[in-house]
């Protein structure tokens, strides 16, 4: 067949094509603006928390005096006082103050030193096989309600310490044990992440210089990664000071100083839990107040966390080789160097006789079998307990709720939790996801509003949950007729999913490799349809392990709940209007007055095997997605 010249287009044909290329652009600006919309709402949300919480407080702190309300330690509010009259009652925080820092403290120093050990098992110690167990068991820690925790320490814990305590076993020790376990798998992650990340090739040179495989762990790639334990320490701070629900079951609550491991004491997120159900005029501001000041030290232990995990990157980083060290040390002169050496020297020579790396890999192959432990006693003891019940009394979960009644059912609280779930989700997932795609195919580094974004991100993952409660009550309840309701407390905690969706999200769409989008705009594609044909599919395992985990997250949740949603076990709600107690509240309630205790044990089997199967759902989804990917790659 003989070859003939294309034809020119005809005129009819150039104003179509020029009317199509108008359109996609249209349809680029569009997408690129409903995304950066998506990513401002988190700035929103950081500044309407601020906004509201600060004008709401304002008027408590002109009444009362910052100095005094900060500094005073007696708390004796009267529900009766108002802005308008005299004072009868005393609003000082210092003494929840002082317990919430002795208690964070304590936290520190047993999943602190625990997480650690256990991170240097799991990166040096531990064998393959049980190495993805102890994993998949961390894991598991981190997805136990925390609500959950509370309970183990009221049926377990506070029993077990009664036998040597002067009252019933609740105080700092009970509290310090329970937060403890709680940071466990912040800290272990964390460590974990950073020891592997350490270059194999300090653990060959270590090693080529005749160190033994435990000097090195712990002298050369320990402090190589200083880093990211440093970080994991002070995120687990974050987590100890924003814990409300266990720390309200096990610490006594009685607003004074904690002067012993047995001692009574309360902690800010207790004090909001417990008063402001009935709290007066005054009263409601100082507890928001309260929150202010809370939001105030969890923001400041972020930033330190920023701060010293930068600056130990800068130091590590630019590590110099020894044979460069001699300009830097001889800034330290004579006597003054030659004693730090003889310092450094007669330390090193300490540890070698008393074989402290060899007693470290004792502690941190004992921190990895007691953290497997804390989770079978744990798991194992409240199914014991629960699951006879559960089985043997099967109204529980579908018995019909009656007003008056004798029988406990939970079937309201069950469907109460999955109208928050999938509303939650419905307007947490799209949000979040948009938002991650700005920021990772739009977005450029040096751009001010994407530095603006990131940082709102940071705050509202690090906000305590009982500040979002706060929130929650003071904006949305109002803004829905003043009553709790399923819609308020879904918009509340909705706003607490979003750092972990855009964070998975974003961190999904890196993996997707570059080739795959510049193959297709090679072949005419536009960003958007790129975005939506082969990044956001390629990036589906880590989205949906997102998802998953956030359906955990909000059923795991009980303090944003309490006083948006309700904290009754009432009526099985005909729609998101209703309000009701969720499945983490309603455990609360069961066991908080001791009358319940069966149907209490039985509502934490219910919310273990759901949070628990919603995590083991999330490693599948990803995992099979992620070969599914990788076997289409080929």
């Amino acid at each position: 067949m003989p070859f003939s010249p294309a034809r020119p287009p005809s005129s009819a044909s150039c104003p179509s094509k020029g009317s199509s290329m108008t359109a996609t652009r249209l349809k680029e600006r569009i997408g690129k603006a409903v995304f950066a919309a998506a990513a401002v709402i988190c700035v929103i949300a950081v500044v309407a928390i601020f906004a509201f919480l600060i004008y709401k407080s304002i008027p408590a702190f002109g009444k009362l005096g910052v100095f005094r309300f900060m500094f005073g330690d007696n708390w004796s509010p009267d529900r009766l006082d108002t802005y308008d009259s005299p004072l009868s009652g005393t609003y000082g925080i210092l003494t929840m103050i002082v317990g919430t820092l002795t208690a964070t403290v304590g936290a520190l120093l047993v999943g602190g030193v625990l997480g650690y050990f256990t991170a240097i098992f799991l990166a040096f110690y531990c064998p393959p096989a049980p190495r993805r167990v102890l994993s998949a068991v961390i894991n598991l820690l981190a997805g136990i309600p925390s609500v959950v925790y509370g309970f183990f320490g009221i049926v377990f814990l506070l029993p077990l310490l009664a036998r040597i305590a002067p009252n019933n076993g609740s105080g700092l020790l009970a509290t310090s044990l329970i937060l403890g376990i709680m940071i466990l798998p912040t800290v272990v992650s964390l460590s974990r992440t950073s020891l592997e990340a350490v270059p194999r090739s300090y653990y060959e040179g270590s090693v080529a210089m005749g160190a033994t495989h435990s000097e090195t762990v712990f002298r050369i790639m320990s402090p190589a990664a200083r880093s990211g334990i440093t970080a994991s320490l002070i995120l687990g701070i974050g987590r100890a000071l924003g814990e409300t629900m266990a720390v309200v079951m096990v610490a006594g609550n009685a607003p004074a100083y904690p002067s012993g491991l047995f001692s009574s004491f309360r902690v800010l997120t207790a004090n909001i839990v417990m008063e402001m159900g009935y709290a007066g005029e005054v009263q409601e501001g100082a507890l928001v107040a309260t929150g202010v000041i809370l939001l105030l030290f969890v923001l400041a232990v972020n930033l330190l966390f920023g701060a010293i995990s930068s600056r130990a990157v800068r130091r590590i980083s630019s590590r110099q080789p020894r044979g460069k060290r001699p300009a830097r040390e001889s800034r330290l002169r004579g006597s003054a160097a030659r004693l730090a050496r003889r310092i450094r020297d007669w330390f090193g020579a300490l540890g070698s006789r008393i074989r402290i790396c060899r007693i470290g890999q004792g502690v941190a192959v004992f921190a990895g079998v007691a953290v497997a432990a804390v989770l079978v006693l744990i798991i194992g003891f409240i199914l014991v307990k629960g699951l006879p019940y559960l089985v043997r009394n099967p109204s529980l979960i579908w018995g019909r709720f009656e007003f008056g009644g004798e029988k406990v059912t939970i079937l309201p609280a069950i469907i109460t939790t999955l109208y928050a779930v999938g509303l939650s989700l419905l307007i947490a997932v799209p949000v979040g996801i948009m938002t991650a795609v700005f920021l990772n195919e739009y977005a450029r580094r040096d751009n001010p509003l994407i530095r603006l974004i990131r940082s709102a991100i940071d705050i509202l993952s690090g906000v305590p949950s009982i500040v979002y409660g706060l929130f929650g009550m003071i904006t949305f309840v109002k803004l829905f007729g003043g009553s709790s309701s399923i819609l308020a407390g879904s918009l509340t905690v909705s706003m607490m999913l979003l750092p972990t969706i855009v964070r998975s999200t974003e961190e999904s769409l890196k993996s997707v490799p570059d080739s795959m989008r510049e193959g297709s705009l090679a072949l005419g594609a536009g960003k958007l349809r790129t975005i939506f044909k082969i990044v956001l599919p390629s990036a589906l395992p880590g989205i949906l392990s997102a998802v998953i985990l956030s359906m955990g997250r909000v059923i795991s949740e009980s303090a944003p709940f309490l006083y948006t949603m309700g904290s009754v076990i009432s009526a099985v709600p005909h729609g998101v209007s209703d309000s009701g107690a969720s499945l983490a509240v309603a455990l609360y309630q069961l066991s908080g007055e001791g009358w319940y205790m069966n149907e209490a044990y039985a509502t934490a089997v219910v919310l273990i095997l759901l949070v628990l199967t919603l995590n083991l759902l999330a490693e599948l989804a990803a995992s099979r997605l992620s070969r599914k990917l990788k076997g289409a790659s080929k």
